[in-house]
């Protein structure tokens, strides 16, 4: 009864779901090209994609990279595989390479061990050295049995076989549809390690950062995304989680918002639920390196976790509702499709009080994103600290330049963002540097 109930596609809402209302002034206008790659995305791709990755056994960071049938190497192969053959259909149009680092880390027994990520690139036209990173961690583990032994069976099917799945499918229907690219870079990474400490997703946080060629624009994972049951049998397939890192008006949070404004413009009966924190309690993921290191990151989950199918022998194909890990992945397609499309938010923001006035008034400046042919002009956003969606929108035109005025800005958080001639709009960008954090917490950031 239950794996056939896995099937269906109208179930209980989230108890939480309705209390989250909807944005208002994000002004997202679906896009016919955008709304014909996320009907693209298909449950049965990811189902064969998954059920061979299942079928490896294993793909724990630490098992057999030899075998052509089991463990992380013959699994990293098929993936790699599956990346040329998209390719191939687009006439070349996704650069496919594996991402290799050399790490040790008490995981692995501080030995090193050669984790290498799957990476499929679809180069951006006008602005190729923005970069959107799309990740799900392909490997999987026995993490709570046995000391995560490497050998014994660990199938990953939810945990991350479901991110990994969903890369997969973005993959190919980017490649499909998009085969000349967008305006931004878009990357398609199964990253390995994740069970280790994030290595794979720090060694590419890290390579990436490390070319000031690049702006790394957004960062997304996508780990246990397939789930529709908790353990007491209740079932939610009309909601997802975005985790928005802090702080409130950061990149990341803006960026969850901006999710959930996309994602629900071209799904408007599934619910993106913000989530305000950087992951579950007392877990992780692999959008945290890029966090940490200043790039806006978010986290995609299911809304119900069963924990008895994660890190487990038990973490089974029958166990994931391909239907939703389908809305998932349409999620992600929008939101990078819009992010792509769309030109990079303004930067250089100043904000200052003209004081001879009456304190009320401000200037508002910023700089042109670079590589925008089709920039229209920017948006001044304004949102009460206290309020989950941006309240007020004024467009300004193609200036860099505005006065605010009569307007109690200590109260409200304000932002900019482009626009350009098709109606795609990057996320907020804050004129409000967000505050330090104190000491011990930017320390337990890091790891101290």
């Amino acid at each position: 009864m239950k794996k056939t109930a896995l099937l269906l596609t109208v179930l209980l809402v989230h108890p939480l779901a309705a209390q989250q209302s909807k944005p208002a002034g994000l002004q997202v206008e679906r896009n016919a090209q955008v709304a014909d790659l996320v009907g693209a995305v298909a449950p049965d791709h990811m189902q064969r994609y998954l059920t061979k990755l299942v079928g490896f056994g294993t793909r724990h960071t630490l098992s057999d990279t030899v075998s052509n049938t089991r463990g992380i190497g013959a699994a990293r192969r098929y993936i790699y595989e599956q990346y040329q053959q998209m390719s191939k259909a687009c006439g070349g149009c996704l650069d496919v390479y594996y991402d290799s680092h050399i790490v040790s880390a008490p995981r692995t027994n501080n030995q090193p061990v050669n984790v290498v990520n799957v990476v499929a690139k679809l180069k951006g036209r006008t602005d190729p050295n923005r970069v959107i990173v799309m990740m799900g961690h392909y490997d999987s583990c026995q993490c709570n049995i046995r000391g995560g032994d490497p050998a014994g069976d660990a199938p990953g099917a939810n945990d991350d076989g479901s991110g990994t799945v969903e890369m997969m499918e973005l993959a190919r229907v980017f490649s499909q549809k998009f085969p000349q690219g967008l305006d931004a870079t878009v990357m398609f990474v199964t990253v390995a390690g994740e069970e280790q400490g994030l290595l794979g997703a720090t060694g590419l946080a890290d390579t990436l950062l490390g070319d000031p060629a690049l702006h790394v624009q957004a960062a997304f994972t996508n780990d246990v995304a397939g789930n529709i049951y908790d353990p007491k049998g209740r079932a939610d397939s009309l909601t997802m989680r975005v985790f928005g890192p802090e702080p409130d008006d950061g990149a990341s949070r803006n960026l969850a918002r901006f999710v959930k404004a996309v994602g629900e413009t071209y799904q408007p009966n599934f619910q993106v639920r913000v989530i305000e924190r950087l992951d579950r309690m007392g877990r992780g993921g692999d959008h945290r390196p890029f966090w940490d290191r200043g790039v806006a990151a978010v986290r995609f989950s299911e809304s119900f976790e069963d924990h008895r199918h994660q890190h487990y022998p038990e973490d089974k194909l029958e166990f994931v509702s391909f239907p939703y890990m389908q809305k998932i992945a349409r999620v992600n397609a929008a939101t990078a499709a819009h992010l792509a499309l769309a030109p990079a938010a303004p930067d250089s923001l100043r904000i200052r009080r003209n004081t001879q006035v009456s304190g009320h008034d401000f200037t508002l400046s910023w700089k042109a994103p670079a590589n925008a042919p089709d920039l229209a002009g920017y948006e001044i956003t304004l949102r009460s600290t206290t309020s989950p969606y941006v309240d007020r929108v004024i467009p300004v035109g193609n200036v860099t330049t505005y006065k605010l005025e009569n307007t109690q800005a200590d109260d409200m958080w304000v932002g900019v963002r482009s626009v350009d001639k098709d109606g795609f709009r990057s996320p907020v960008a804050s004129f409000h540097s967000p505050e330090s954090l104190p000491r011990y917490m930017t320390e337990r950031r890091q790891g101290r």
